[in-house]
């Protein structure tokens, strides 16, 4: 158990019988009445964001998770399955669990998986991914880099802006945080 006032963002905490990733930590002291710690969180299981104002005694319980690297290595529609890279163990996680990074996911990519207690909580991807395009407008001859962008469909069948250059079969860089075009790879 730690003080409401340690909170930190990224920090794991068991509240309400669940989990929650801090976002963020504002502590406050109004004037004379007593300090609080207005704190934002994200629900790992349902990923709705919460907003909490804890009072300065208030103790919380910091959730320990333990991070293993995966290999991601197919889907068969339902599950989207995993190795383990210290002792080679599959494994398979949900598309509910794995929401938006269903996108990214390619075989051989390796991700960090947090578990809580054996369970698989989350998964982080890297900060960007290499992706094919598969579908786009034919590229313009001679065109430079512009503000212009045009849509593309890459292989996982996450779509992006791209600038007109870009052909289909290219593979591309994509930043997994914003899902945003970052150079040719």
């Amino acid at each position: 158990m730690i003080a409401s006032t340690q909170m930190r963002p990224g920090m794991v905490i068991k509240f309400n019988n669940d989990l929650y990733s801090v976002f963020s930590v504002n502590h406050r002291t109004p004037g004379n009445l007593r300090g609080f710690v207005q704190a934002k969180m994200r629900n790992l299981r349902s990923g709705t964001m919460i907003e909490h104002r804890f009072s300065s005694e208030d103790r919380v319980e910091k959730a320990i998770l333990e991070e293993h690297e995966m290999e991601y290595l197919y889907d068969d529609g339902e599950y989207y399955y995993f190795m383990n890279t210290e002792n080679y163990e599959q494994m398979h996680l949900t598309k509910e669990l794995l929401g938006d990074a269903t996108q990214y996911l390619i075989p051989q990519l390796k991700v960090t998986v947090e578990f809580y207690e054996g369970k698989p909580m989350s998964v982080e991807l890297p900060p960007t991914v290499d992706l094919t395009v598969v579908e786009t407008e034919p590229g313009l001859k001679g065109a430079t880099v512009s503000n212009v962008t045009k849509p593309a469909k890459m292989e996982t069948g996450l779509m992006v802006q791209v600038p007109p250059f870009i052909n289909e079969g290219e593979k591309i860089r994509v930043n997994t945080s914003e899902g945003t075009y970052q150079e040719r790879a």
